[in-house]
């Protein structure tokens, strides 16, 4: 395909515009064509390379094309090892189950059943609400502000952001959206305000079957959940028998330092939904992890043709070496201190931008009080060599989210792009 491209005289960008639908986004910010990558470097057709602080919106923690898991992944195919299975019992899934129960779930105390839900994140996500429902027989969902939890109906349903919803086309119901912890400046506690709400019978709020919640609200804008506040949500839902649903879509799999966002906070939550960086290889792959007693689900009652995805498994087993030890999450904790502390210092170096620093471990936000002035570096960034995104409702924060596995040099020039990309914007 890149040859033909290569042969017209058309631009390579011609092909996307003529042939793929309006509703493509990312290419619209990074207007190039990649051909290959490694580790936290990514090149192009004009073989320019590129420092990726963006790493597949989370689904690329330990980089492109890592080799561990390449060697893996082609020795699985080269045996001719099962693709495609639904979800038939294959050597691959057995390996994948029995090494995520040993490295991840028996260290941290943790007992769930693990649901393959299909592919994808927001998957996960719909069968996280589905299992909710029918487990409680009640039907409300509680969110709040800013939540991102993906594009399908469900999903979207507990979704905050005005323009995602408004392509649903369809009223989004049976959902009651309370603040995010620091919604409101000024104290407001807002797990009081939605525990009052729901001990009054003339609020107009019944207990719901589950309230859903990110720890860091990642495409939010970078918005972080104290412990306190995240272990007040939890007593409410046991006080009141509410399935507490964590997304760790995005800042799961190390993204916070630890392998669970919601470990630090001493969290327990009755069903965990996982994708992105589960494969560890960009590969699609999502979990829906359940508390036993919430396990009712009839066979085949939430199904999908791809939740058997064997290469997958592959190589997301290689990817759980990483978690045998602490050795990557200390590494996540030291470079996440590390970047924000030249964050918090361009904070004071460049005035004129009015920002401040959001996140936790190495999922960062540069919050800009002109929202244009986030878009305008994010473009200037990308013509100096550095693909990062923008976050939040008005896209006025800079994210940052390299590859945990990011190397201190490339992870410093990175960050150098990004100062010479304000000082320009500036």
């Amino acid at each position: 395909m890149l040859n033909a491209i290569q042969e017209t005289m058309l631009s390579p960008l011609d092909v996307f515009e003529d042939l793929e639908s309006s509703v493509r986004s990312y290419i619209r910010s990074f207007p190039t064509v990649f051909t290959r990558a490694r580790g936290s470097r990514m090149w192009d057709l004009q073989n320019r390379v590129y420092i990726d602080f963006f790493a597949g919106a989370g689904a690329l923690n330990y980089g492109h094309n890592h080799p561990r898991m390449k060697e893996k992944l082609l020795d699985y195919v080269a045996s001719d090892g099962i693709a495609h299975s639904l979800d038939m019992g294959t050597e691959a899934k057995a390996r994948f189950l029995e090494q995520f129960q040993q490295v991840i779930l028996e260290p941290r105390g943790l007992t769930y059943k693990v649901m393959f839900p299909g592919p994808t994140g927001t998957n996960a996500v719909e069968s996280a609400l589905k299992l909710a429902r029918k487990a409680t027989g009640r039907t409300t969902v509680v969110n709040f502000t800013n939540a991102f939890h993906g594009m399908t109906l469900g999903s979207l349903a507990v979704t905050g952001n005005k323009f995602k919803r408004g392509g649903a086309g369809v009223p989004l119901s049976n959902v009651v959206t309370m603040p995010y912890d620091g919604y409101f400046e000024g104290g407001l506690d807002s797990v009081d305000y939605l525990e009052q709400l729901l001990a009054d019978g003339g609020s107009g709020i019944s207990r719901p079957a589950a309230i859903i919640l990110e720890t860091v609200q990642g495409e939010g804008g970078v918005n972080v959940a104290s412990a306190a506040w995240l272990r007040k949500v939890e007593k409410l839902c046991r006080r009141m028998g509410i399935v507490l649903i964590v997304d760790d879509i995005q800042v799961g799999c190390g993204r916070t330092g630890a392998f669970f966002s919601f470990e630090d906070a001493g969290l327990k939550p009755d069903i965990v939904c996982l994708s992105k960086s589960i494969s560890g290889y960009g590969l699609p792959m999502a979990l829906t992890l359940i508390k036993p007693e919430l396990d009712v689900w009839d066979p085949g009652e939430h199904n999908g043709t791809f939740r058997g995805h064997n290469l997958a498994f592959v190589t997301a087993t290689e990817a759980l070496s990483f978690w045998r030890n602490d050795t990557l999450e200390q590494e996540i904790r030291l470079k996440g201190k590390r970047v924000r502390a030249r964050l918090e210092r361009w904070t004071v170096k460049y005035p004129g931008l009015k920002a401040k620093v959001r996140g936790r471990g190495l999922i960062l936000g540069l919050v800009c009080g002109d929202p244009e002035k986030a878009k305008q570096i994010s473009a200037a960034a990308f013509e100096r060599g550095l693909i990062i995104e923008t976050a939040g409702p008005d896209d006025e924060v800079v994210k940052l989210l390299p590859p945990l596995t990011i190397d201190p040099s490339t992870l410093d020039e990175g960050l150098q792009i990004l100062e010479d990309s304000i000082e320009h914007v500036l």
